[in-house]
């Protein structure tokens, strides 16, 4: 009986003491910040060390922030340049609490820090937008403009359209906007981590200036590589007329040559055989000449003292 009297007590205290203990132990995890509070007030440094903490019980308060790079996305505004042309800008960025203290005492959340990085952002993305040409937003380098100053030069002055030409780029424009958010966010324990433009829209009014434009670029880098193209062409015909008429004339030196050659060789060795027996070179000379200009409705008309008639005579053709 005595036993039951003194085992309540102590499970009354142990049922007591139960929400005083899981009151006064708290786990911090990786990846996570804390800040003790009391009474709202902060208490201490932030705690940045992952493990089982102790705080005072039903006094102070936990608030827990993210430790780890968080995402910020805009939306899109839409924004004038200084070529009064109106665009849509989107930007993205990355950041983190680098200060838990001084952002709970600033902002309390994550979703009103979220929102003062808008104001934040996208002011600064104006003032700096607003401040450049479309062409630089747009372009990050002079690379294909570099090439078009080659292919197309001297033809400014015909089109009396000069090539632009970018003097910041739209990467350096991103860079300006970083720069000149993380002079302001410090104060608020927010760090930025990073800034980029995401996308770019242009309004309906000036999305068809644009493509005429760069319509209008290629189609001058078009004729222009065509017009060397068929430059190069025509080159390269003339090269191979040339080579042609060469090998031309070559070869029809080369027939007359060996066409002379044979020539001589046949005069040599008709001029041996007249040699060797004149009267039968002449009777095989006169035979060929009567298989030349003879055929069967061929008729001759000879006179008595004609070379061909002698040798028709002396065959005895008349005698038969």
């Amino acid at each position: 009986m005595k036993s039951k009297k003194i085992l309540i007590p102590v499970i009354i205290i142990v049922i007591l003491a139960l929400p005083v203990a899981a009151g006064m132990f708290y786990t911090v995890y990786e990846g996570e910040q804390v800040v003790i509070t009391e009474f709202g007030r902060p208490v201490g440094q932030p705690i940045i060390t992952a493990g089982l903490k102790i705080k005072t019980p039903f006094i102070q308060q936990v608030h827990r922030f993210e430790k780890r790079v968080l995402e910020w996305d805009g939306s899109p505004n839409q924004i004038p340049t200084k070529d009064k042309r109106f665009i849509w800008l989107d930007t993205t960025a990355r950041w983190r609490i680098k200060d838990a203290l001084k952002f709970y005492q600033a902002l309390g959340t994550e979703q009103f820090a979220q929102s003062r990085l808008d104001d934040i952002i996208d002011s600064a993305a104006r003032d700096l937008v607003t401040a450049q040409f479309l062409i630089e937003v747009v372009r990050d380098s002079n690379r294909v403009l570099t090439l078009d100053l080659e292919v197309l030069e001297g033809e400014e002055g015909q089109s009396g359209e000069p090539l632009e030409e970018i003097q910041v780029g739209r990467e350096r424009i991103t860079r300006l906007i970083l720069e000149k958010v993380q002079e302001t966010v410090p104060q608020y324990g927010i760090e930025l981590v990073d800034v980029q433009i995401k996308r770019i829209n242009y309004v309906d009014e000036v999305r068809k200036k644009v493509f005429d434009q760069m319509i209008s670029e290629r189609q001058r880098i078009s004729e222009k590589y065509k017009s060397e193209g068929e430059g190069e062409a025509a080159d390269i015909m003339g090269q191979k007329q040339k080579e042609l008429q060469r090998i031309q004339s070559e070869a029809y030196k080369q027939a007359e040559q060996i066409k002379g050659d044979a020539d001589a060789q046949a005069i040599q060795i008709y001029a041996e055989a007249h040699g060797q027996d004149p009267e039968f070179f002449a009777f095989i000379q006169t035979l060929e000449t009567y298989r030349k200009t003879t055929g069967e409705s061929t008729k001759l008309i000879l006179t008595t003292d004609s070379d061909l008639y002698g040798y028709l005579k002396s065959s005895n053709l008349f005698e038969r």
